[in-house]
């Protein structure tokens, strides 16, 4: 397992947020504002809008984002319903990756090959008859419009694992927890950057079975095994379950099967609480850790991008979701 380099943004999202610029002012809604959100089920601990608003103030768009909490069964009228009124975009969280799959009109190559959508663009047609996206055409357009699905997870997630916890995932040993959208999309991504060894570890045996098989097909180079490895040892420990995520949840670890301290780095994709049940015992058994915030950062900051066709301020939506995280105490 090699080391990663270091950056500096990555890394400062592990240092105290005065290190970052102020966030802008986000009160301003006119009447032209338009509209981007994040579905969910749950969605209130979300901190996409504080990162996005102050994505959208720095770039000076007339833009906001909002958060819904959205029944699986009332997605499909959902992403209807925010295309009829004009919407930007959305991102999706769970449990809507999957089913957005089979909801969108044109899945990206990265939606397709990783087999998830957490962000889609809405577009319309210009007066030559080209698809483009809804943020280049009027407010008030009322022509024929799509969605476009995208997957910004799993770059984001191979990202944070390099500036936060400074593993390079290329000829590790993983143990991931889970195996439902997030596990199955971390665990081929993992695979495409060539792990050594993936152990996948899920409540229910035949859904990581089914993710070993698919990365047997696509990548045969991996070895993929269903459960925690023998030796009791990994260079990486990741979580990609909800456990952790309510209050009085436990550890989606079982110690009896593989100890804490067999990891030399624990990675939790929750970021709210930001000290999970499994990092906190990572952490006092000496292990370094990091949360999901920097996972957060970049498929956000991606999905900005898609929408608006502008560089993402990076470092104005990493302080965003400090403050709102972490707030002064970083």
């Amino acid at each position: 397992m090699g080391v990663a380099p270091k950056s500096c943004i990555g890394l400062a999202c592990s240092v105290n947020i005065t290190n970052f610029p102020p966030v802008p002012d986000q009160t301003s809604i006119s009447g032209t504002t338009r509209l981007c959100a994040v579905y969910g089920h749950p969605v209130k601990h979300t901190a996409s809008p504080a990162m996005h608003n102050a994505g959208m103030t720095e770039l000076g768009l007339d833009w906001r984002y909002v958060a819904a909490d959205v029944h699986p069964d009332r997605l499909a009228i959902a992403i209807a319903g925010a295309g009829a009124m004009n919407y930007i975009g959305l991102n999706l969280t769970v449990p809507h990756k999957l089913l957005a799959l089979e909801l969108v009109d044109e899945l990206d190559e990265t939606a397709r090959i990783w087999g998830a959508v957490n962000t889609i663009r809405f577009e319309g047609q210009d007066e030559t008859g080209m698809w483009c996206p809804l943020a280049e055409l009027p407010a008030d357009y009322s022509g024929q419009m799509r969605t476009h699905g995208f997957n910004t997870d799993a770059d984001a997630i191979i990202r944070s694992l390099q500036e936060d916890l400074e593993v390079d995932p290329q000829g590790a040993r993983v143990v991931l927890l889970g195996a439902g959208g997030a596990g199955r999309v971390a665990a081929l991504r993992l695979a495409a950057e060539g792990v050594a060894e993936l152990f996948l570890v899920n409540r229910t045996a035949a859904k990581a079975e089914a993710v070993r098989d698919e990365i047997a097909e696509r990548f045969p180079e991996v070895r993929a095994v269903a459960g925690y490895p023998a030796d009791r040892r990994a260079d990486l420990l990741l979580n990609a379950t909800s456990l952790g995520l309510a209050a009085g949840d436990g550890s989606p670890l079982d110690e009896s099967q593989f100890p804490i301290d067999g990891a030399a780095h624990v990675y939790d994709m929750i970021y709210r609480p930001a000290e999970t049940p499994l990092l906190a015992s990572a952490r006092k058994a000496g292990v370094r850790t990091a949360n999901g915030l920097g996972m957060l950062l970049y498929q956000g900051t991606k999905a900005l991008e898609i929408w608006s066709g502008r560089t993402a301020p990076v470092e104005t939506m990493c302080a965003a979701l400090k403050q709102n995280v972490y707030g002064s105490h970083c």
